[in-house]
C-alpha cells in the first residue's frame, strides 16, 4: 500500500527554489548563422524604407494623418483608463527593473552572468540606436504637428522611432533571447510579441505617436534582438574578467585575515637605582642585582611613603656591632678588668 503523500504543484515550486544554485551543464548561446545575418538585413532594408516613405510625405503620412483626425480616443473612451496603464509596459524605468530582477534571480541560480550583461548590452544598443535616430531625425508628434499633410520632420522633435515600442521590444524580448528550451523559447517570443504590439497601438490610440513612429519601433527593436550574437563573445569576456576579479578578491582577504600578528614591543627596563654609600662601600666587584636582572629593578622600586635610597639584602648589608655586652648582668660574678697580669707559663 503506498503511503507517500504527492506534493502539490506549489509544494514542488518551493522545494525546487530550496535547491542548491547550479551552473547548468551546457547554456546555449546563439551564434550569428547565415539564416540570422539574412533576416537581420532583411530588417535592415524594411528600416530605411518606413524612414524614406516618411521622408518623402508618402502614403504612409497620409494614413498618420488620418488615424490623428480619427482620435481613437474619443471612440472608445471606455478603455482610456486601462491603457494608461497599459502603456505602462513600454516605459524603459519599470519594465528594466522588472527584467532586470528576474535575470538577477537567474544569474544566482545558474553561477552565470550572461543574462544580466545581455540584458546591459540591449539596453546600451537600445540608448544609442534609438536615441541617435531620434536627434537626429527630430520629428513632431500629433499633438505639437504645425502643418497637416507635413511629415513634421527635423522640427525638434523626438519621437521617431517610437521609445515605448522599441523597448517593449528589447527588454520582453530579451527574455525570449535567453530562454534555455525552445519551448520556453516560444512561449515567451509570443508572449514579447503581444506586449510589443498593444504598447504600440496605445500610444497611436491615446495620440502621442504616429503609425509610422510605431513601426519604426518595432522594426529598431527587432534589429537589437538580431545583432545581439555579434555581441556574445564581448559577453563571454566580460563574464569571464568578472569571475577572474572575484577569486583575486577573494584570495586577497584570504590571506589577509591569515596573515600573523604584528610582533609586540620588547618591555622597556626601568632606570638603574643611583648607588647609595653601601653600595660605595661594597666595592666595584660586587655588582647589585638590579643591574642583572631588569625584573629585580622593576620590582625594586619603592614607594612613596618609605624613605628613600636602594634597599639590599641582609646578606649584603655591612656588620654592625653591638655597643655593650649581651650577657644578663649576675650579681655573684665579678666583671674582669682590662689590667689583670698574665698568667705564666707552665
Amino acid at each position: 500500500m503506498r503511503t507517500e503523500r504527492s506534493l502539490t504543484r506549489l509544494e514542488r515550486v518551493f522545494s525546487r527554489l530550496d535547491r542548491e544554485p547550479e551552473r547548468p551543464a551546457h547554456i546555449d548561446v546563439p551564434v550569428m548563422s547565415r539564416h540570422r545575418v539574412v533576416l537581420f538585413s532583411a530588417t535592415l532594408a524594411f528600416y530605411a524604407a518606413i524612414v524614406w516613405a516618411v521622408l518623402i510625405t508618402s502614403w504612409l503620412v497620409r494614413l498618420d494623418w488620418q488615424l490623428m483626425f480619427f482620435r481613437p480616443y474619443q471612440q472608445w473612451p471606455e478603455v482610456h483608463a486601462f491603457l494608461d496603464y497599459y502603456v505602462v509596459l513600454g516605459q524603459r524605468g519599470p519594465t528594466a527593473v522588472m527584467v532586470a530582477a528576474w535575470l538577477g534571480w537567474r544569474s544566482w541560480r545558474q553561477h552565470t552572468l550572461r543574462p544580466m550583461l545581455a540584458l546591459g548590452v540591449s539596453l546600451l544598443l537600445l540608448n544609442l540606436t534609438v536615441g541617435a535616430a531620434k536627434l537626429g531625425m527630430g520629428r513632431l508628434g500629433p499633438h505639437y504637428a504645425t502643418e497637416i499633410g507635413s511629415n513634421e520632420m527635423w522640427l525638434g522633435g523626438d519621437i521617431f522611432p517610437s521609445g515605448h515600442t522599441a523597448n517593449a521590444v528589447v527588454t520582453w524580448g530579451i527574455l525570449a533571447y535567453l530562454a534555455s528550451t525552445p519551448r520556453a523559447r516560444r512561449w515567451l517570443s509570443t508572449l514579447s510579441a503581444v506586449i510589443s504590439l498593444g504598447v504600440g497601438l496605445t500610444t497611436v490610440y491615446l495620440g502621442t505617436h504616429w503609425l509610422s513612429d510605431v513601426m519604426l519601433g518595432w522594426v529598431a527593436g527587432l534589429l537589437i534582438l538580431l545583432a545581439l550574437p555579434w555581441f556574445e563573445p564581448l559577453i563571454a569576456r566580460a563574464e569571464a574578467w568578472i569571475f577572474s576579479l572575484r577569486d583575486r578578491l577573494r584570495v586577497r582577504s584570504r590571506r589577509t585575515a591569515a596573515a600573523p600578528a604584528a610582533p609586540a614591543a620588547p618591555p622597556v627596563a626601568a632606570p638603574a637605582p643611583v648607588p647609595g654609600p653601601a653600595a660605595t662601600r661594597r666595592g666595584p666587584a660586587q655588582e647589585p642585582a638590579t643591574a642583572r636582572d631588569p625584573s629585580v629593578a622593576a620590582r625594586s622600586t619603592r614607594p612613596p611613603h618609605l624613605a628613600p635610597g636602594p634597599h639590599t639584602p641582609r646578606s649584603e648589608r655591612s656588620p654592625v656591632t653591638p655597643g655593650g655586652s649581651r650577657r644578663p648582668p649576675h650579681s655573684d660574678r665579678v666583671p674582669r678588668s682590662t689590667t689583670t697580669s698574665a698568667r705564666p707559663l707552665a
